[in-house]
């Protein structure tokens, strides 16, 4: 088969690189290893560049089947809960001093990544965080960060509980433990090598690698820990939800690297299980193509009308996480969906009672935004509702939210049709 052709045929994984200096300028990169894995199971990797103004320009790299992050420098503290650290000004210089290297934000690579991130849950496209971008994929869904393990974590804890997360002088060399916690992704992928005598405690042990000396403080509340370090830190986490890597769904973020975890001198792994976040990662990547070509078989909109069907989809993903949630949308977002609405007659009644009953459908955002912010109680019902809902149900109303964008494709194609045909 011609390259071309491959070129076409294999789905695409967005990796952000690394802004580093060499010879006095800035370079982009980003490691081997990440890159042979995606290649080795079936992917091609594209290298979105840190470059300022690409957060502005991410549809520019659709179709979008997967998305890569990993490592960086610090998070911006600003998008997390960072005043509730109790750092003093004298601490935070001592720990920009001891690193140096990832201390030195950087806001350009935090707006891509946090947008990546955010997208992927948006539309569900497959998601793998390593070290850093684990981090950015709990702050992306309102989880928090310690800004230093050392003096937020280690200095809390016994001391045969204290952990070194990183070790400047033996860098790639360094494990520590970590348990893994039983019928999780994790404790499959190295269920032939983890430690444990069997007395039923449903946590085992391998050791890992560690280069961060930050790590999840608060974990988003969709997500599961996997892994913890023995002085508590969450060492691996997903959405057991939006886990099913043979349907196209995986959000997973592990703070160490597997792909890195090798023997001295030898590309041969730790443990049998280190590539296979990688692979069964990839493995959703292909699946999630799939989907996405067999919903798109459809003779294709020109731009514009697509561009307009892309905001009606958005408009109503907004709507779903306010009910979801509350807050975090501002009126006009949600005028497309309502005017949509009101505009649209071609749902079906059964249809039309469906949104009414998953509260998905906003008939006049300007009164429905109106009734939010005047009455709390209803917006304390809904995220009851919510809450009370069953992980069946969940995921029901997720797919639903997935037919509504059909369903608008399907209606947007039958409208531009009868106007062609005018």
């Amino acid at each position: 088969m011609a390259a071309a052709d491959l070129s076409v045929i294999l789905p695409r994984v967005l990796i952000v690189s690394r802004r580093s200096v060499r010879k006095n300028k800035f370079v982009d990169f980003v490691g081997e290893y990440h890159l042979d894995l995606i290649v080795s199971y079936g992917a091609v990797p594209v290298i979105v560049p840190r470059v300022t103004g690409v957060n502005m320009l991410l549809d520019s790299f659709e179709p979008i089947h997967g998305v890569l992050l990993c490592e960086g420098e610090d998070i911006d503290p600003s998008h997390y809960e960072a005043d509730a650290s109790n750092l003093s000004p004298e601490e935070l210089e001592e720990i920009r001093r001891l690193h140096t290297s990832d201390t030195a934000v950087d806001k350009e690579k935090d707006a891509i990544e946090l947008g990546l991130a955010k997208l992927c849950l948006e539309r569900n496209i497959p998601y793998l965080g390593i070290c850093r971008g684990s981090q950015i994929l709990n702050v992306a869904c309102g989880g928090t960060l310690y800004q230093d393990i050392g003096k937020e974590v280690s200095r809390n804890v016994a001391q045969e509980e204290r952990v070194v997360h990183m070790d400047y002088d033996n860098y790639d060399g360094h494990r520590h433990p970590v348990r893994i916690v039983d019928g999780t992704p994790l404790h499959q992928w190295f269920s032939d090598s983890l430690d444990g005598d069997g007395d039923g405690d449903g946590e085992k042990e391998i050791w890992v690698n560690s280069y961060h000396h930050q790590g999840v403080k608060k974990l988003a509340q969709r997500f599961v820990p996997m892994a913890f370090a023995p002085d508590g830190l969450i060492e691996g986490f997903y959405d057991p939800d939006a886990y099913n890597p043979e349907d196209g769904k995986f959000i997973m973020g592990l703070q160490f690297h597997p792909e890195r975890m090798r023997k001295p001198d030898s590309d041969e792994f730790d443990y049998p299980g280190c590539p296979f976040a990688y692979k069964e990662f990839a493995k959703a990547v292909l699946a999630y193509q799939k989907k996405l070509n067999s919903m798109t078989s459809s003779p294709k909109l020109d731009v514009e009308m697509e561009k307009k069907m892309n905001i009606i989809v958005r408009s109503f993903s907004l709507a779903r996480n306010l009910y979801q949630g509350g807050g975090g949308a501002k009126e006009s977002d949600l005028e497309a969906g309502a005017e949509f609405l009101e505009s649209n007659r071609a749902l079906s009644v059964q249809q039309e009672t469906r949104l009414k009953q998953m509260g998905a459908t906003v008939r006049n955002a300007s009164s429905y935004l109106e009734r939010l912010r005047l009455s709390e109680e209803r917006e304390k019902q809904a995220r009851n509702v919510i809450g009370k809902m069953s992980v069946e149900q969940l995921s029901d109303l997720t797919a639903f939210y997935h037919m509504m964008g059909k369903i608008c494709s399907e209606v947007l194609e039958t409208k531009v049709q009868g106007i062609a045909n005018l």
